[in-house]
């Protein structure tokens, strides 16, 4: 009988690429990963890893019996969700992710309502980038995720996973209170084709749709600062440093020294849930859902 845990394990380096990295998403240590598979290779009296310089690579009898493993994994999963929605309850665990402005202004929220209302679920929720959060749930490594992208700048959701929209979370040009701009009813990209910016760095989907509105107006913008965090762009800008795009979701109130004013066209992201389709009658998922949607409304309203 092959364990079902270095079955997970063997899925884990195939899918991730090494053993380090399999080990950060199954929350092990490399060596406990190794050990798996070391007593998974005496059981199966097969070799299923081999060196490679530095690293190792999994062999071809390593191939096929991690493609057999995902599918196995994708039954025992589909076991649980039966076993759950027979039970008709949400309980065990359930592993969500949510990108950074959601975790603080959405995910709090959500936590404390599902803890009153289905104490037998055991939530774990982990901060991740949208592409990230949602190529994880794909994996089987989350349950669910909170995403966002905009519309110049989407994202590709794999058929495997199921989606529900939130809600849309519009973003404001932020400056600094004694800016000559600050006083104004509303901007468009063309007002601000001189200003020094305060963005996120290259390859985030913010920056991503920074980029490509300044373009489609014909116009290269001054990428000054690059910060990943929006606390650390509102401290810039509230020493009076470039300008800023921030979305209104997790923001909190601004500082006395900065204004918030609205661009034209308005830039809006969606937010949205993802989970693998699969799993979508499992109580835990549609409670967790449920309550997600409520909690978007309530802070829409607030």
């Amino acid at each position: 009988m092959l364990d079902l845990g270095r079955l997970r394990a063997l899925h884990a380096v195939a899918t991730h690429g090494s053993v380090g990295a399999a080990a950060s998403v199954l929350g092990y240590t490399p060596s406990a990963v190794s050990q798996q598979i070391a007593k998974l290779e005496r059981e199966t009296r097969t070799a299923l890893l081999e060196r490679r310089g530095r690293g190792v690579a999994l062999t071809d009898a390593g191939y096929g019996l991690a493609t057999t493993a995902a599918r196995v994994l994708a039954l025992v999963e589909e076991a649980e969700v039966t076993l759950e929605e027979q039970r008709g309850a949400a309980v065990g665990v359930l592993s969500i992710g949510a990108f950074a402005t959601a975790a603080r202004g959405l995910l709090p929220l959500a936590l404390v309502d599902l803890a009153a209302r289905h104490p037998a679920l055991d939530v774990r929720s982990v901060e991740i980038d949208p592409p990230e959060g949602i190529d994880a749930v794909a994996r089987g490594e989350l349950d669910l995720a909170v995403a966002h992208d905009w519309d110049n700048a989407p994202l590709v959701v794999p058929e495997s996973l199921s989606r529900s929209a939130l809600g849309e979370d519009i973003a404001d040009v932020l400056l600094p209170a004694g800016h000559p701009l600050a006083d104004r009813a509303s901007l468009t990209p063309h007002d601000l084709a001189d200003q020094r910016w305060i963005c996120q760095p290259e390859g985030t989907i913010c920056h991503d749709w920074l980029m490509k509105t300044f373009r489609g107006a014909g116009i290269e913008p001054d990428l000054a600062h690059r910060v990943a965090e929006y606390e650390t762009q509102l401290a810039l800008l509230a020493r009076g440093i470039g300008v800023g795009l921030l979305p209104r979701l997790g923001r909190g109130p601004l500082p006395s020294t900065v204004r918030a004013v609205a661009l034209h066209p308005t830039p809006t992201r969606r937010v949205f849930a993802v989970w693998r389709a699969g799993a979508s009658r499992r109580p835990a998922i549609t409670a967790t859902l449920a309550v997600l949607h409520e909690c978007w409304e309530r802070r829409a309203t607030a």
